[in-house]
């Protein structure tokens, strides 16, 4: 994946596209001083070589290492309109989550920043906004080509577990103080790379419903148990009573995933997809 190489722009001329909230987004010239609000979003633009075009970040962006030292405009409390305002942004990219939408779209148009909303509700969603940022970078041909080299992979892995049974799968993303679980849910991104990995949902109705009890995972009984977080905690989880008996622990497919890969709806969910195919169909997936 290229982060951090300098991208050839077009010559100046507008642009206009329409964003995930319908929005009309009209720039006079690729932007060059970008601010992505959320991880995900600050990993697209990386993608596409424009790492050295980012000159803001929020307090949970971890990646790539080339942009950690840029000044911070928001974090767990919110986000600061005036720390966005300072950096003098010709483009903000937010995401509708914890209401940085709200608290941004409005401040930005009424001073004439530029400010465009993506979603990443699936992981062809994710490869269409990187051909979106590509188009608002003024490096449209750049932003085909990254997203194809993703497509390709994950076509990759679709032939490789294509006719095998799917096995019964559950992703454990984070607990509750109330006991509760959460799970990757049918339609989100997670969800679907889950499906597009080779897997099942061995929870039913997930569609709605991401927060579960232990004793429905238990009773679930799933092929493959999934902990998105350490080892340490996954071996935690599965001492407690009646988790040694589930089928997934006793034949050794508890397995603990990256949150990186699988919790953030960027490049990097094609990895955690081969490394959740490789989970669900070992044999397919060897070199």
């Amino acid at each position: 994946m290229a982060l951090g190489l300098a991208a050839p722009v077009q010559a100046a001329e507008p642009i206009t596209v329409h964003d995930s909230f319908g929005r009309v987004l009209t720039l006079t010239a690729p932007p060059q001083r970008i601010i992505p609000i959320f991880a995900s979003n600050v990993e697209i633009v990386a993608s596409l070589g424009l790492a050295d075009r980012i000159v803001g970040i929020e307090a949970y962006t971890r990646y790539p290492r080339a942009v950690l030292d840029r000044p911070l405009v928001g974090g767990r409390l919110g986000f600061s309109v005036d720390a966005v305002v300072a950096l003098k942004p010709d483009l903000v990219v937010v995401t509708p989550s914890r209401q940085a939408a709200n608290q941004l779209i409005d401040p930005m148009e009424r001073i004439g920043v530029p400010i465009i909303v993506l979603l990443q509700r699936s992981v062809p969603e994710i490869l269409d906004n990187i051909r979106l940022m590509g188009r608002v970078a003024g490096v449209p041909e750049r932003g085909v080509a990254v997203a194809a080299r993703f497509q390709a992979r994950l076509d990759a892995v679709k032939r490789k577990v294509a006719d095998r049974q799917p096995p019964g799968a559950i992703m454990i993303t984070g607990r509750l103080g109330n006991g509760l679980m959460l799970v990757a849910r049918e339609g989100s991104y997670t969800g679907d790379a889950m499906v597009l990995a080779g897997a099942r949902f061995a929870l039913p109705d997930t569609q709605t419903l991401a927060q579960v009890s232990p004793e429905a995972i238990l009773n679930a009984d799933p092929d493959v148990l999934l902990w998105a977080g350490s080892e340490r905690d996954l071996e935690e989880l599965i001492a407690r009573p009646g988790w040694a008996e589930m089928r997934a622990v006793k034949t050794g497919r508890a397995r603990a995933v990256d949150r990186a890969e699988l919790l953030i709806p960027g490049p990097r969910t094609v990895d955690g997809i081969e490394h959740l195919a490789a989970i669900f169909h070992p044999e397919a997936m060897k070199p």
